[in-house]
């Protein structure tokens, strides 16, 4: 009988993941070596990257790469353009898109921009937000576990029921969370534009 290993393959080298080296973003299988920006081909972490169409960014060359083309075209410009009308185009969808978003992190209950949105189970979460909440450890889409809307990593959320038998005190601490937050005030909706 032999081990036929993982049947996993490396998005950026295609060679086989072994699981001490695997990394999973976006439903996508990596190196943790191979986990790098296309551009500076920096090493990343689940909280410093950003994709488009599967092509991995740092977080500084994704928003630099909007901020040259106005578009994510995944081709940062040669150099400046020779063409005055290029200024004159009208916004792209994709930019309007930017331009105001009714999505709120579950997590901070703060706005939620495109660059830094990750959406799950329908909700949508800052990168940053995305957290253990008992340990405060990041999260990816395969090391969660979620009860009553509270984040929790697997690890912490597999202690925590070994402690009481149940997830009936964490089921406790998040109806009074969530009742906290209802009754938490919400912010004026034009605060800053009121003279």
């Amino acid at each position: 009988m032999s081990f036929t290993g993982t049947q996993d393959k490396c998005k950026t080298c295609d060679k086989t993941v072994h699981f001490i080296d695997l990394l999973t973003a976006d439903g996508v299988s990596y190196h943790k070596t191979c986990f790098k920006c296309s551009h500076c081909k920096g090493t990343l972490s689940i909280s410093s990257y950003s994709s488009m169409d599967g092509v991995l960014y740092c977080k500084t060359h994704f928003e630099q790469l909007f901020k040259e083309t106005g578009t994510f075209s995944k081709k940062f410009q040669g150099g400046a353009s020779s063409n005055k009308n290029d200024q004159a185009k009208a916004p792209s969808k994709l930019s309007s898109a930017f331009s105001g978003t009714q999505d709120k992190c579950a997590a901070c209950q703060k706005t939620v921009y495109p660059l830094e949105k990750m959406t799950l189970e329908g909700e949508s979460y800052h990168k940053s937000c995305f957290k253990c909440s008992h340990g405060g450890c990041i999260l990816t889409t395969s090391s969660y576990a979620a009860l009553n809307g509270i984040l929790y990593c697997k690890i912490h959320f597999s202690q925590l029921f070994k402690e009481k038998g149940s997830y009936n005190h964490l089921i406790q601490t998040a109806q009074k969370k969530n009742e906290a937050t209802e009754a938490a005030p919400e912010p004026p909706a034009d605060a800053g534009e009121a003279e």
